[in-house]
């Protein structure tokens, strides 16, 4: 009998790797619960309460186990309340944070009420965990900032204030704690109260409200205070309960893909979560960055074919024919979603080490990872003042607007249009440390990125771009990419730190099929590579290398092609579809007029 059991089971499970449902299970098993949920974070200044807060706001509302009463009431016995309760020990759980008295890791708690289930992160209010606490942050639909009455508004709580809104909370509750200590000063909470409108008007939070609480003493936590008859406001947990988060609509529909399904060879499916809109069976959508369009064959949630889904499900979805696709890219209906190579973020420096301009990070913005250069620190952002100051390089938990150039062009949106397609991390190649976290502001067309324009015939170039070797990374690479745009008769730089051409010259740009001429340092013509005819004057690659033509015989025997729609590029055809090497080696010259320099700022 057993016999047959085991093999009745392994018939099981052979069927389940032939079902083309199988794979599709896994991404059932994150998808959210059809309930009222709120993310939400607490932060503050450090020992402004929060931990203690969200203790008193378990132990009060009865959602906690009655073991872990008891362990907090006995624990309590020997910690620093003299006896009473100390709320704060529900969250502190690592050694460190209980003899220091202070938080430093994110602490997560799951509770529900009759009306709505919460997930709330205790984040610290240390400077030096800042990072921390922006992780808590990220997930949150509401913040709720604690305030000690006695100190007021201090720099940290507008660090977190800033981090919170760069995350794209819109939600917050300033909670003015330790209210028993000011006596339940009205006067002292209408003070604060001035401070946190400037605040607001600086930072232009909205959905903004009061409270005055004693986490310690609960007033205000769960209960309305018997000790502040002069507030009328909900309490803590009254607004948590009531609160409507739910986010504004983003325009149209998009899916970005996290993962090709192929179960076996009759199936190809496309995996991820819906961020805006709904799909349904024959709608026709768009994929970037390839600009493909294509019918919706079949959608399936888990094991369940399904004739729609909508924002929040997370899916696989058949397509009507094959379209190029991987992980990264997006499927978009009714929307307007830009492919760009080039982005502006304002970011929160995590890193230990300096940040310095030109440095390369893999970027993971929504689905997709790519390497990107820091170009740009355009200004830092003071966290207490909002003062805008130029900057070279970044410290530790500085706030700053940078610019990023990628290695190719992405689904890229701002953060404020199209919310996942808009944020955005720097991991750092070396070490694998997360370096910063921010979001997209602004977003350049990739069009704009074209060196040469001349009508409708655009090329890209990195002929008048710096090359630098990184000490630390070992690669050699643009420490700060130019992207200036020109037209025939503009001025153009030879000399550079990097390169120094001629006053009169070619540029070839084989990728494009365009030519340029450059003659007394100027943009003489932009035209096809099909109708420029050799001029004797030396010739230069789109990346400023040494072409080795130096004749009309040599050129010709350069320009014929050797195979269709390999123009300009003769020995592909001989040593196969991956010849750059050998098409260089025999051609291009680096050294003629480029060299390289070392460059610390990759350090």
């Amino acid at each position: 009998m057993a016999d047959d059991l085991v093999a009745d089971l392994e018939a099981l499970l052979e069927g389940f790797r032939d079902d083309i449902l199988t794979e599709a299970f896994i991404l059932n098993v994150h998808n959210r619960v059809v309930e009222v949920r709120i993310e939400c974070g607490a932060c503050g200044s450090v020992d402004d309460g929060k931990s203690t807060l969200i203790g008193h706001l378990l132990y009060d509302a009865k959602l906690l186990y009655a073991d872990q009463k008891k362990a907090l009431e006995l624990e309590s016995k020997v910690g620093s309340r003299g006896g009473a309760i100390d709320y704060s020990l529900l969250l502190d759980g690592l050694m460190a944070e209980r003899e220091q008295g202070i938080t430093i890791d994110v602490a997560y708690r799951y509770f529900s009420t009759d009306n709505r289930s919460f997930i709330v992160a205790d984040t610290p209010g240390h400077e030096e965990y800042t990072r921390n606490m922006a992780v808590g942050a990220s997930f949150a639909d509401l913040a709720i900032i604690l305030i000690d009455a006695t100190k007021g508004v201090l720099v940290q709580t507008r660090r977190h204030a800033r981090i919170c809104a760069l995350m794209g909370i819109r939600y917050f509750i300033f909670a003015i704690n330790k209210m028993d200590l000011a006596g339940y000063s009205q006067e002292r909470f209408e003070e604060i109260k001035a401070q946190i409108a400037k605040l607001r008007d600086e930072l232009e939070l909205a959905n903004v409200i009061l409270i005055p609480v004693s986490a310690t003493e609960g007033d205000n936590v769960t209960k309305a205070s018997a000790n502040m008859p002069w507030y009328q406001g909900p309490t803590i947990l009254d607004y948590l309960e009531t609160v409507n988060v739910e986010e504004d609509e983003e325009e149209g529909f998009y899916l970005p893909i996290q993962r090709v399904c192929r179960p076996n060879h009759t199936f190809r499916g496309f995996q991820g979560q819906i961020e805006s809109g709904a799909l349904a069976v024959g709608d026709t959508i768009t994929t970037l960055p390839s600009k493909e369009e294509a019918k919706v064959k079949s959608i399936l949630i888990g094991f369940d074919t399904v004739d729609s889904a909508v924002k929040g499900q997370p899916v696989n979805v058949q397509l009507d024919r094959e379209v190029d696709v991987s992980r990264g890219c997006v499927f978009t209906k009714g929307t307007d979603v830009a492919l760009s190579q080039r982005i502006t973020a304002t970011m929160l420096w995590m890193d230990d080490q300096d940040l310095a301009v030109g440095k390369e990070y893999v970027v993971k913005l929504g689905t997709k990872e790519i390497v990107g250069v820091l170009t740009d620190i355009d200004y830092t952002i003071d966290v207490n003042t909002g003062e805008k100051k130029r900057a070279s390089s970044l410290t530790k938990n500085e706030i700053a607007v940078c610019t990023l150039f990628l290695q190719e062009p992405i689904v890229v949106d701002t953060f404020s249009h199209h919310k996942v397609l808009g944020e955005l991390i720097l991991i750092d190649r070396v070490t694998n440390m997360t370096s910063a976290c921010g979001v997209v502001i602004d977003v350049n067309d990739t069009n704009a990125d074209h060196t040469f324009v001349n009508g409708s015939l655009k090329a890209r170039g990195d002929v008048f771009e710096d090359f630098f070797y990184g000490m630390q990374s070992l690669n050699i690479t643009k420490a700060k990419p130019a992207f200036h745009q020109y037209h025939i008769g503009d001025t153009i730089p030879t000399k550079g730190e990097t390169y120094a051409y001629p006053d009169n010259f070619d540029i070839l740009i084989l990728r494009d099929k365009v030519a340029v001429e450059i003659r007394d340092a100027k943009v003489a013509n932009i035209l096809s590579l099909d109708g420029y005819a050799y001029t004797e004057q030396p010739l230069v690659n789109g990346r400023g290398f040494a072409i080795n033509v130096h004749s009309p015989q040599e050129f010709a025997a350069f320009k014929a092609p050797r195979r269709a729609g390999c123009f300009y590029l003769p020995d592909y055809a001989k040593v196969g579809g991956n010849s750059d090497a050998e098409l260089f080696d025999k051609w291009m010259t680096f050294e003629t007029y480029r060299k390289i320099k070392f460059h610390n700022d990759f350090e």
